[in-house]
């Protein structure tokens, strides 16, 4: 078993076998689509994808344009999210949610920039700052994109949400759980 196998191993396994009954709070998680030179989703994924054990794609991140730092992910038994910092909008400018469901009311459907996904945006607030969420709904689940934005440049960010903000399939998820513990650990036990 490689270190890094080793170390998954151990992040997890206290994870997996308690199914996240309390939250788990992790600073500077890294929510990335693809880790390393094997192309897995990075741990925190995994985190998101036991939280929402119907889920069939589980957030995560393309792309971190310069100035955004993951600040936090915070993952129960019921739901899950990180955030993001920006140098330009302020701490936790956005938010990422993984939940069973989502209420879209008072949301627009409109065309879905996601293959399998249902789009929703809801605007709540335009001035002096943007607030809005952005849903995708899918097969057991709703992604949720939260903005809080206090820059002068939001289309920067709202594309950042389109573009950087990522999905993998849960059986993908499911799979690198398996390869990277030698099978010793089930995503969905």
């Amino acid at each position: 078993m490689s270190r890094r196998q080793g170390a998954l191993v151990a992040l997890l396994a206290p994870l997996l076998l308690a199914g996240c009954v309390r939250p788990v709070v992790l600073d500077s998680e890294v929510v990335a689509c693809r880790e390393g030179d094997e192309g897995t989703p990075a741990n925190g994924v995994v985190l998101l994808a036991q939280s929402v054990p119907t889920a069939t794609w589980v957030p995560c991140l393309e792309v971190i344009p310069l100035g955004w730092d993951v600040s936090g992910l915070e993952a129960t038994d019921e739901e899950a999210r990180f955030w993001l910092d920006s140098d330009r909008d302020g701490v936790r400018a956005v938010e990422i949610r993984l939940d069973e469901s989502c209420d879209t009311g008072g949301a627009t459907r409109i065309p879905s920039d996601r293959e399998a996904m249902q789009r929703w945006e809801r605007v709540a607030q335009v001035t002096p700052e943007y607030v809005g969420t952005r849903y995708y709904v899918f097969e057991g689940g709703c992604i949720s994109v939260l903005f809080r934005l206090s820059g002068e440049n939001r289309a920067e960010p709202l594309g950042f949400a389109t573009q950087g903000i990522g999905t993998v399939p849960r059986d993908a998820v499911r799979a690198a759980v398996r390869e990277q513990t030698d099978d010793r650990l089930e995503l969905d036990p």
